[in-house]
């Protein structure tokens, strides 16, 4: 018997928590549209549990320039999840320059010198720790993949493909619950060279367009596949170059460092909560400082550390900024660095009333960054921040 349903389906429509996900990266990560959407495409497939029982939830391969924010996705990812950057296992691959250090990694098999001594970092306690009763997945990260030995190149073919790794006592580790992370700055100095030829975006940002990026991307993944044994690139599910980061990208970048950083001021512990401004000098300043062409905005948390945070410090640890104080900061024509009390009190156990203390730090962030300073009296405040 017919029924005559014949209903379209749209297969690009994502779940809610997928769309969730996917929008707190954007606000996390800036300028690697397409990281977003490989990351995002892998997680819904997960949460819909049709990725391969027998393998990784997905193996990313994220090449490109150094301070490009290879790391820094992965971080977003754990933060977005799970509520903490840190819910990673993270593999430093620096330390696994040579096959003896692998024991490091697996742990040295019985009758071996340091077998007891000797504790294996990826473990299944090591991955499951971070699982809640409503996720059960794992991120790993082998950072600076190409830095490894040949040993651990080999022990990467079988977990990439069958999600398991027998460790030096026997035990078997499952990591078919795992989106597996590995980065790389391959042709980094073929990339430099391209941009040294005229095409640096610190001198000239109108030629970084999407052929230098098309470029870029090739010279990448060139380099990667004269490292790599097309068994390893035949394990890969998404390979991601990562653009270079253009001027305007920096500045939004610039502007999330410094919420972070007032995001760690109201959730201070004592009277310490404050709100503080920078003006559009500081931040050009903070920009000069923090990024260039070869690196990226790698030094960027360096600048605002050593030209904002520290000062902070000083002033909060001598009681010279107290609870709910409102600070100007900006410079002056010879260079220095000035640091302005224009409202005290109230402000912040204000904000903290109104939208509690995750709203009160996206708020006083994205307020002060308008350069909204004198207008954030105590009686009208909440009028003003409406």
């Amino acid at each position: 018997m017919k029924t005559g349903l014949n209903t379209a389906l749209d297969p690009t429509l994502r779940s809610t928590d997928a769309q969730n996900f996917e929008l707190a990266l954007r606000r996390k990560i800036v300028g690697q549209e397409s990281a977003i959407e490989k990351v995002a495409e892998i997680y819904q497939m997960f949460l819909a549990g049709l990725n391969a029982p027998s393998r990784p939830v997905g193996n990313f391969l994220f090449l490109g320039p150094t301070g490009s924010g290879k790391t820094r996705v992965v971080e977003a990812m754990a933060e977005s999840l799970f509520g903490d950057p840190r819910a990673v296992v993270k593999i430093d691959c620096a330390e696994f320059q040579h096959s003896h250090e692998i024991a490091k990694l697996i742990g040295s098999p019985p009758g071996y010198l340091g077998h007891r001594e000797t504790h294996p970092l990826l473990t299944q306690e090591a991955l499951n720790q971070h699982h809640t009763d409503r996720l059960k997945l794992s991120l790993l990260l082998f950072d600076e993949i190409e830095k490894a030995s040949d040993a651990l190149w080999q022990l990467l073919l079988g977990i990439l493909d069958k999600a398991t790794l027998t460790l030096g006592d026997n035990r078997r580790v499952d990591l078919s619950q795992c989106m597996i992370f590995m980065t790389s700055n391959l042709g980094a100095g073929e990339m430099n060279e391209l941009l040294n030829g005229g095409l640096g975006f610190a001198q000239k940002p109108g030629h970084m367009d999407s052929r230098m990026d098309e470029k870029l991307t090739r010279t990448a993944v060139e380099a990667a596949r004269r490292k790599f044994s097309p068994e390893f690139m035949n394990r890969i599910d998404k390979t991601v170059v990562f653009n270079m980061l253009r001027p305007s990208h920096l500045e939004q970048i610039l502007e999330i460092e410094l919420g972070m950083v007032q995001q760690r001021i109201l959730q201070a512990t004592g009277n310490s909560q404050f709100v503080f401004s920078c003006t559009p000098s500081v931040k050009s300043f903070l920009l000069e400082e923090g990024t260039d062409a070869k690196y990226g905005a790698r030094h960027l948390k360096r600048s605002i550390e050593k030209n904002v945070v520290f000062p902070l410090a000083n002033l909060v640890a001598t009681g010279q900024v107290k609870l709910g104080d409102f600070i100007r900061i900006d410079r002056t024509a010879d260079g220095r660095m000035t640091f302005t009390k224009e409202a005290e009190g109230a402000l912040v156990p204000v904000l903290l009333e109104k939208y509690g203390q995750e709203g009160a730090a996206a708020t006083a962030a994205a307020r002060t960054s308008r350069g909204r300073t004198k207008e954030f009296g105590a009686s009208p405040l909440l009028e003003k921040l409406g």
